[in-house]
């Protein structure tokens, strides 16, 4: 247990909700602080003057250690739920969709954030996210999960400049431009969703894939390479040969 309490100190997480992820009775004080009370062993004082510190990096004031979180905007919120998770200079935050809930402009005040962060500290960030295009900004190597397996995997910028998976393509494709005609090629099929509890014995995008063959849809595909850090599990990939 003692083990597991200092390994936490490398790992920290910022949730999805600025809303619900703070306690509203708690001062900011409390919440930046808590990570320091449960693995630190340093008095209030300490305390109390890195979190002023940690609030200053995040964009806040020493004095919004006082209030309490519904006096500050969804910005301001997530800015204190990075500072609770960066107070402790972990080596990994899990960032489970830390921008969904906010305005875009505030999201990309969020997002360089996060970077300059990155770059002060060298923290690395595992971000789960369903938009692609916060995800091309902030991230280096991307993992493309469908119904629980990763379908496609490589650096950001082989991923959507030469995506290999046909549902890779489909999410790409649904990025909204102005710029961009609207793809005809690649698009997804309808199909009715396939239940966890039942699995296809195929590729489970093979029903909705207009790619898809027969043996799509009698053998699951492998994660496999097909170019130097580049992995997909599809047996007719976009652009490349046919995997065995």
């Amino acid at each position: 247990m003692h083990s597991l309490r200092q390994a936490r100190r490398d790992f920290q997480m910022v949730f999805q909700d600025p809303y619900g992820s703070l306690d509203p009775r708690q001062t900011v004080a409390r919440i930046v602080c808590e990570p320091l009370d449960a693995l630190a062993r340093i008095n209030a004082t300490e305390q109390r003057e890195q979190a002023a510190q940690v609030l200053a990096t995040v964009g806040l004031r020493p004095d919004d250690l006082d209030k309490f979180p519904h006096e500050f905007s969804g910005g301001q919120r997530q800015r204190i739920a990075i500072a609770r998770a960066v107070i402790t200079r972990p080596r990994l935050i899990i960032a489970d969709e830390p921008v969904s809930a906010l305005d875009v402009s505030v999201q990309a005040q969020v997002l360089n954030l996060m970077q300059d962060l990155q770059d002060q500290f060298g923290i690395s960030y595992l971000l789960i996210s369903h938009d692609l295009a916060v995800v091309d900004h902030l991230c280096d190597e991307v993992a493309v999960i469908f119904q629980g397996r990763i379908v496609e995997q490589a650096s950001a910028r082989a991923l959507f400049q030469s995506a290999a998976h046909p549902y890779t393509q489909a999410l790409i494709d649904a990025i909204p431009s102005v710029a961009k005609p609207v793809a005809s090629r690649g698009r997804p099929t309808r199909a009715a969703p396939t239940h966890m509890q039942h699995p296809l014995a195929g590729c489970p995008y093979a029903p909705r894939c207009p790619h898809a063959n027969a043996q799509c849809h009698s053998l699951r595909p492998e994660l496999l390479p097909i170019a130097d850090g580049h992995q997909v599990a599809c047996h007719r990939p976009l652009g490349f040969a046919a995997l065995a």
